[in-house]
């Protein structure tokens, strides 16, 4: 069995150069057109963001629910979530992208509505940056504090197992602790940077509608990268219950994101009050109906549908696919989310492209840096065998 894996040249250059592309894109867009630009640049940082934090949601509930079967694979979240450092980098950059965005953040537009002088008090650029250092930094702090005893317990002797308890107990106790302030201040920064974009409109249900997208989404990546590594000779003991469990965690996942889909659109709907149904009356025309109803169709209704029965999920190239269709389903997902309130142009182009192009490569790159630098397998992990030998 291997037990590290190795970050390649040739990855290295083709994930550099991803990343190459997309900061030129960025550069180039920011000197033709900078409100898409900015548009853009907030869609794909939100979104590979929110797959970092779905690795984390997965970390945590294996570890508070003591999972065995999941213990194999923990170093694959951890991956991910070595990203959040660079999410937050990049998400301060939005200082200089604030009036392009976010309407309140303009005084000539607070002066003239009350609606944005009531909200002034919380919308505003300095307390805006002060939340997100708030978010970013017990992140940050939990993530690394996670990561340090993980590679602890590598360090540990086998034979002691007092010791390794002792490090499990830990990881227990910290995931229960992260797992409440991932929960709100996930469900608040979703608020702040997407939810403020249309600054009249509000919905209760908007926030736990994208923490579990997050989750959703953070997990089909995750499984995609076990199923790479498979391919690579990695996880030689993956087999068909593993692939069972992972499917039940997107057709899980994908009920619970429809049902809060379809709970936030039929009581807009069935209530219509103007102030609410105003955003959903510009996503219900022409072309963004296409996208509306896309929406629902990928991230529910395909893995519902092709999940449910226990042959496909148990299909490697079938669940696949089905990440696949989530892939694209989130980025529509967020595209709906914020181009109505920022340019308003239903147009996905060179920028949209070029921007994606370069924040995969370089999540690519900070996944595949970060599994490189611990052994792949927690071997002195207390369930290890149960996940290596895993049955129902």
């Amino acid at each position: 069995m291997k037990e590290q894996t190795t970050v390649s040249r040739n990855f290295k250059i083709i994930t550099l150069l991803l990343t190459a592309i997309g900061a030129v894109t960025i550069i180039l867009g920011l000197i033709t057109d900078r409100q898409t630009t900015w548009a853009n640049y907030l869609i794909v940082n939100y979104y590979f963001l929110s797959l970092a934090m779905g690795g984390a949601f997965f970390f945590v509930i294996q570890s508070i629910s003591q999972s065995g079967w999941s213990s194999a694979f923990k170093r694959v979240s951890e991956a991910m979530m070595s990203y959040i450092p660079f999410a937050a980098l990049f998400f301060l950059l939005l200082w200089f992208g604030m009036k392009d965005l976010y309407q309140w953040t303009h005084k000539e537009a607070v002066a003239l509505d009350p609606i944005l002088q009531h909200k002034s008090v919380f919308m505003n650029i300095p307390f805006f940056f002060a939340r997100m250092v708030i978010y970013f930094s017990l992140w940050i702090v939990f993530v690394w504090k996670l990561r340090q005893i993980s590679l602890q317990d590598d360090k540990a002797d086998p034979s002691d197992s007092d010791g390794i308890m002792v490090l499990f107990g830990k990881t227990e106790l910290y995931s229960k602790i992260f797992i409440f302030i991932l929960a709100v201040t996930l469900s608040l920064s979703a608020i702040d940077w997407i939810m403020s974009l249309d600054v009249r409109w509000y919905s209760t249900i908007f926030a736990l509608k994208n923490l579990v997208a997050a989750f959703l989404h953070g997990v089909s990546i995750l499984t995609l990268i076990v199923f790479i590594l498979y391919k690579r000779g990695y996880f030689p003991f993956l087999n068909e219950y593993h692939l069972h469990d992972f499917a039940r965690y997107l057709f899980m996942l994908s009920i619970v994101w429809g049902y809060f889909w379809f709970a936030q659109f039929m009581i807009i709907w069935y209530g219509n009050i103007p102030e609410e149904t105003a955003y959903y009356s510009v996503r219900w025309q022409a072309g963004w109906k296409i996208l509306f109803f896309a929406e629902i169709g990928l991230n529910w209704f395909i893995p519902f549908m092709v999940l449910l029965p226990v042959k496909t999920s148990r299909n490697m190239t079938v669940i696949t696919v089905v990440i696949i269709f989530l892939i694209i389903g989130q980025y529509i997902d967020l595209f709906v989310q914020v181009i109505p309130g920022t340019t308003g142009a239903l147009k996905f182009g060179w920028i949209s492209a070029g921007t994606f192009i370069g924040y995969a490569g370089l999540f690519a790159l900070v996944v595949a840096t970060t599994l490189s630098k611990a052994k792949i397998i927690p071997f002195n992990h207390p369930y290890l065998d149960e996940s290596l030998n895993h049955k129902f």
